[in-house]
């Protein structure tokens, strides 16, 4: 394993938490852009979150990539969805994205572990 994905985005949670609280403003700004963008309207929340995590591939942002893989699985994305995505990223961000491309799929495979049920 490159990274533990999940413990990276809980990692990300008290200083966002932090944030929120010192920057309140901007940060109620950013989380009514959130809902608007996500907001399913032409396109589903779970499409939506794919293309959140290709940008995130492309930016090269491991908390995007973390938060966004976490989102597709919630949102019901297939490994055959996000593999699509990210050979799209692939395409549009050149080989830096081919390595955060893994990354994401290595995150996506966590959190889909994670989300399942033990038994």
């Amino acid at each position: 394993m490159h990274k533990n994905w999940p413990d990276l985005a809980a990692s990300v949670s008290a200083p966002l938490r932090d944030l929120r609280g010192g920057a309140a403003d901007v940060m109620k700004g950013f989380s009514a852009i959130a809902r608007a963008a996500l907001e399913p309207k032409a396109l589903d929340t779970k499409t939506k979150e794919l293309i959140a995590l290709a940008i995130g591939v492309a930016t090269r942002c491991d908390a995007c990539i973390a938060f966004h893989a976490e989102a597709a699985v919630r949102n019901g994305a297939s490994r055959e969805e996000v593999m699509k995505t990210l050979g799209m990223a692939i395409y549009m961000g050149a080989g830096p994205s081919v390595m955060y491309a893994a990354q994401a799929v290595e995150a996506f495979d966590q959190f889909s572990a994670k989300a399942q049920p033990l038994g």
